[in-house]
């Protein structure tokens, strides 16, 4: 039985790949064509001809390319914006699917372990679908189902997506992105565990408790699988509805954020990598901050979370060596006097909002999605002239997560004195004392 499901799981890999690879093999054609012309309007249409084929694939490569799209300075500027085009909005899977899943996770008497379930999604995207339903004591609960073959799928696109940087890497070689690769592939491969992601729920939980205007459903851990996740439902509206809702409001609503992100990275070294606006919803008046999505968590080593706290601390002194060192910390190797002042462009631009002491946006004047390209663009040209640079795996998304956030800030037009919130989060500060925590939490939802 399980040289059967090996070979099926082969078998699907196999087919994926050949799937995948005529939709790459209309964009490599272009690339060939366009590289014979060259010129910024070759890596143009490069891009296009990439975004429209992984648009076809749907699954992990689309996610990937998502991820990838969101961490500046990673990709092209042309790339990046074609990439940050493509949206998880695959339609759902039909009631005979759903069927399928819940039978071979449940077993064949599934229906009755609920009072109600919705057989139409109630949301869909690249890895699954979820379904609402109601428990037989009145609980209403989202059930998320995985599609079929995902294992396969990710195992295919990896290679595809390695083998794809490659044909496309138009960037002057600044950077490395072969560690960058491994952690998104890693993260990726997580997110298809639902138990590891049961794990997560719980932990924030625990860690977000005595935050009251906070909120993580619970799993329901006796109708879940590893493809199968039951959790508590919890309504809300999207954040961006809240767009015009007055200043005050708004403002309450980025403090939130803020503690949802930074409070358990500071109490365990943990953030949220996937700061996507649909990850958040609010009750009515923006009572309460909902967080919905745990596959994308990453832990770090607490000495990482040293090395933030010193890169802050050093950025505010001005002091050089200690940013050198924070970097080294962070996991750049061979890094240069030239390198590290290229490394500081970007710190600074990341750290600006909590390093000046006033009321103020996360970006003054910026749009949303053009927070840090501006930036990332001076960064790449630098790193040209003093480059390479290979990106150490922490930094991919603990840079992306602060993106996220700070296009939220500003998609919500949020004024907040950043500078107090973080001073106050890392005052008293220790290592020693992060790292008890960390296995603590850690071992008491069973993820070490």
């Amino acid at each position: 039985m399980a040289e059967d499901r090996e070979r099926n799981r082969l078998s699907g890999r196999l087919s994926r790949v050949a799937r995948v690879g005529v939709n790459m093999g209309a964009a490599a054609a272009t690339f060939g064509a366009q590289r014979l012309v060259g010129g910024s309007e070759a890596d143009r249409n490069i891009a296009v001809a990439l975004r429209q084929a992984l648009g076809k694939t749907r699954g992990p490569l689309m996610k990937v390319a998502q991820i990838l799209a969101t961490i500046p300075d990673f990709l092209p500027p042309d790339y990046a914006e074609e990439l940050a085009a493509l949206q998880s909005n695959a339609p759902s899977m039909g009631w005979p699917f759903v069927k399928r899943r819940m039978r071979a996770e449940l077993g064949p008497d599934w229906e009755t372990r609920f009072a109600r379930f919705e057989p139409e999604a109630a949301h869909a995207a690249s890895l699954g679908q979820v379904h609402r339903a109601n428990l037989h004591d009145g609980r209403p609960v989202a059930c998320k189902l995985q599609y079929p073959d995902m294992a396969s799928a990710v195992e295919a696109d990896v290679a595809q997506l390695k083998s794809l940087l490659s044909l496309f890497k138009t960037f002057e070689r600044s950077l490395d992105p072969s560690e960058a690769v491994e952690e998104v592939t890693d993260r990726l491969r997580e997110e298809l565990d639902y138990v590891r992601e049961a794990q997560h729920m719980r932990l924030y939980g625990q860690l977000l408790a005595d935050q009251p205007d906070i909120a993580c459903p619970e799993p329901i851990l006796e109708l879940s699988t590893g493809r199968l996740l039951t959790m508590t439902w919890l309504d809300g509206a999207p954040l961006l509805s809240f767009k015009s809702a007055p200043q005050e409001e708004r403002d309450r609503i980025a403090t939130l954020l803020f503690k949802a992100w930074w409070v358990p990275m500071m109490a365990t070294g943990v953030i949220h990598g996937d700061p996507h606006l649909g990850n958040y919803s609010l009750t009515a008046g923006a009572g309460r901050l909902n967080l919905l999505d745990f596959g994308c968590v990453r832990i770090f080593p607490p000495r990482f979370v040293a090395g933030v706290v010193q890169l802050y601390l050093s950025l505010e002194k001005n002091d050089f060596d200690g940013t050198m060192a924070a970097y080294e910390i962070w996991g750049f190797k061979g890094l240069t006097r030239p390198l590290a002042e290229v490394l500081n462009v970007w710190a600074r631009f990341i750290y600006a909002p909590l390093l000046d002491n006033r009321v103020r946006t996360v970006a003054d004047g910026v749009a949303p999605g053009d927070y840090g390209r501006r930036e990332a663009f001076e960064v790449r040209n630098l790193l040209q002239k003093h480059g390479p640079v290979t990106i150490p795996r922490e930094f991919v998304f603990m840079d992306r997560a602060a993106i996220g956030l700070g296009a939220a800030y500003l998609h919500l037009g949020a004024k907040l004195n950043f500078y107090e919130l973080f001073q106050s989060s890392i005052a008293g500060f220790d290592e020693a004392e992060l790292g008890l925590r960390q296995d603590k939490a850690l071992a008491a939802v069973g993820l070490r």
